[in-house]
């Protein structure tokens, strides 16, 4: 029996070509706003509406993980797989609510534009420890995982155009870059808006086509239950497994590219409501992802009737089957706008950290520097971390979507704890936040290159939770700045 194969025509590269168009035509648009300053090139100018923020939240921090992984995921485990996105909803709702009011009030006021610049002037600190100690795991993780974003577009193309990888990687890292380069954060949320929409629209469409084709959602069931009851059962795993799938949520308050989307919008009051948008959105957007790899089980039974015996290749291969050749084409839009959401936030934020945070905040703090300059040196430095990352897809040998957890994972342990702390604990010191992100980045790195710990829990577990405790031991064991409770109140809105 041969394999099912994906089917391309004309009006399938149509869509996908109109979607990089529009992209590009985003970047060339927004190219005068974000050259005016450095505040608008890494923030937007803090003018982001709730919608734009809500919806590249979303995206950027979902990747093409979301319609790739956990579509294969759940065709392998059924649908305990829904726990893999269980943990970042609600932790994603929770840093809306909470958390990012404290952060939009305190950096706006401060006039801090990254997540360095923010744990500098809460630890009140004019040595520049906080600083540098914060962007080295931002260079090490955000670079990879740029890494990988651009070597998943490039698998994709491959598998949906048959495109060489090297010229995949070539067209992916070209149109992110250069939107990135001259649009900025305004062209990041601008693009990450329509692609939202465009990976609702496919993840919405497609499970509700492919159910209807099968004949309804109780011949889904059936199917299901007779090839194997645990398929539809959400609790058929270990705990181990539960707890390496719900501590995938840890990562969402150390990544930078999902934080300066709150610290973006016009006024702190609105990310509660925000947060409300942003949580139906990635509801919507899961229970698509997860519909489609059961009914990926349910229509072919059995991993080895897919394409390279992959399942990570069902969802490209149920939309070619069960749409329009035009939609489909825009469901393969929707898996490049996914990796380009995440990749272009992320390039973003690293050439921040070494802009803003090691060239302007270090090395040039007593010297004056024009705006138009150092949005030069801005773009110089997307581009230049640009061609790293693609000179690291092209050594890529690892699955991409592993290194897509990993430099996830790493991310929050290394500064997700620090940056809960800073918020509501007035005892943090800046030695407890170096101290924690260091615990967590080395813990990161040491369990995720160990077999036999990785098959005990997921790195990011072990690694998150060893961060708390020792940002936590070495603050109680030195003495936290005086305006402390100050700054804390600034937060709160007191100020």
């Amino acid at each position: 029996m041969s394999e099912p194969s994906v089917i391309i025509n004309n009006w399938t590269v149509a869509a996908f070509i109109l979607y990089l168009v529009v992209m590009v035509t985003i970047g060339i648009l927004t190219t005068r706003f974000s050259s005016s300053g450095i505040a608008e090139f890494f923030l937007g100018g803090r003018r982001m509406k709730s919608f734009v923020v809500a919806l590249a939240a979303v995206t950027s921090g979902r990747s093409a993980w979301l319609l790739i992984a956990v579509a294969g995921m759940a065709f392998t485990r059924g649908a305990s797989a829904i726990w893999t996105v269980v943990g970042y909803i609600l932790m994603e709702l929770f840093l809306f609510v909470g958390p990012g009011k404290r952060l939009r009030r305190f950096t706006g006021q401060m006039d801090d534009l990254t997540i360095p610049d923010f744990f500098a002037s809460r630890m009140v600190d004019s040595t520049h420890a906080v600083r540098v100690a914060t962007v080295i795991p931002i260079l090490i993780f955000m670079v990879s995982y740029v890494s990988a974003q651009f070597t998943a577009g490039a698998k994709t193309l491959a598998a949906s155009f048959g495109s060489s990888q090297t010229l995949g990687l070539l067209i992916t890292a070209g149109i992110v870059v250069f939107y990135t380069m001259m649009g900025g954060f305004l062209a990041v949320c601008l693009t990450d808006v329509i692609q939202a929409l465009l990976m609702i629209f496919a993840l919405v469409i497609l499970p509700i086509m492919a159910i209807i084709h099968l004949g309804g959602p109780g011949v889904l069931l059936r199917t299901l239950e007779a090839l194997n009851p645990q398929f539809i059962d959400p609790f058929a795993l270990s705990l181990g497994t539960l707890i390496g799938f719900l501590g995938i949520g840890f990562g969402s308050p150390g990544n930078p590219h999902i934080l300066n989307k709150h610290m973006s919008i016009d006024d702190p009051e609105k990310l509660p409501r925000t947060g409300i948008i942003a949580t139906c959105w990635n509801v919507i957007m899961a229970w698509g992802s997860i519909y489609i790899g059961l009914i990926g089980r349910a229509i072919f039974k059995d991993v080895s009737a897919l394409p390279g015996q992959d399942p990570e290749n069902i969802y490209p291969l149920l939309a070619s089957q069960h749409l329009h050749p035009f939609i489909y084409g825009l469901t393969i839009a929707a898996i490049f706008a996914a990796i380009m959401s995440t990749a272009d936030s992320q390039l973003l934020v690293a050439s921040s950290a070494v802009v803003r945070d090691i060239y302007q905040k270090i090395f040039a703090i007593n010297r004056p520097l024009e705006q138009k300059k150092l949005v030069f040196w801005s773009r110089l430095a997307t581009l230049l971390l640009s061609i790293l990352a693609l000179i690291m897809g092209f050594m890529a040998k690892k699955l991409v979507f592993y290194l897509v957890l990993f430099a996830w994972g790493g991310l929050g342990a290394a500064l997700g704890p620090a940056v809960l702390l800073s918020l509501y604990w007035p005892r943090l010191t800046k030695y407890g936040v170096i101290a924690g992100i260091l615990t967590g980045t080395a813990v990161e790195i040491i369990w995720y290159s160990q077999a036999h710990l990785k098959a005990m829990v997921s790195e990011w577990v072990p690694a998150t939770i060893l961060s708390f405790i020792a940002v936590i031991i070495v603050s109680l064991l030195t003495r936290p700045p005086e305006q402390a409770r100050e700054m804390i109140k600034i937060m709160v809105g007191k100020n």
